[in-house]
């Protein structure tokens, strides 16, 4: 399992690909999607909607359980990803290209994402 080196993470299993005119990418990394399995049910937030470092703003539900998605940054959701929406499965298949989750413009950004580096670290501890 690779983690793009390009993208930072949170602790919460998201990551966040670095902003473009303040907007950044935000989906679950592999090593999520293999911990949830068949991934059945996206609930993504609404385009419009704040959300919170830190805070749900949605749900993902496989055939083991049902998760809360995790905001990694401050800001207002710009877009969501309807294709995730449609076919649930491209978060296990694509985690990094076509399952990524929501856009996000950033008002605030934490101190504790983590670069692939340290994620990999993480997640092996």
């Amino acid at each position: 399992m690779s983690n793009p080196q390009q993208l930072r993470y949170s602790k919460e299993h998201e990551w966040l690909s670095a902003a473009a005119d303040g907007v950044s990418t935000v989906g679950i990394t592999e090593h999520a999607a293999g911990a949830l399995g068949d991934v059945v049910f996206v609930q993504l937030p609404e385009v419009g909607a704040e959300v919170t470092a830190g805070e749900p703003c949605g749900e993902l539900e496989s055939t083991k359980s049902v998760s809360d998605l995790y905001a990694p940054v401050t800001g207002e959701i710009t877009e969501v990803n309807q294709d995730v929406v449609d076919d649930p499965s491209l978060v296990n298949t694509a985690p990094f290209e076509g399952g990524w989750l929501f856009k996000v413009k950033i008002s605030d950004e934490p101190d504790d994402l983590l670069s692939a580096d340290e994620y990999t670290a993480f997640t092996e501890s």
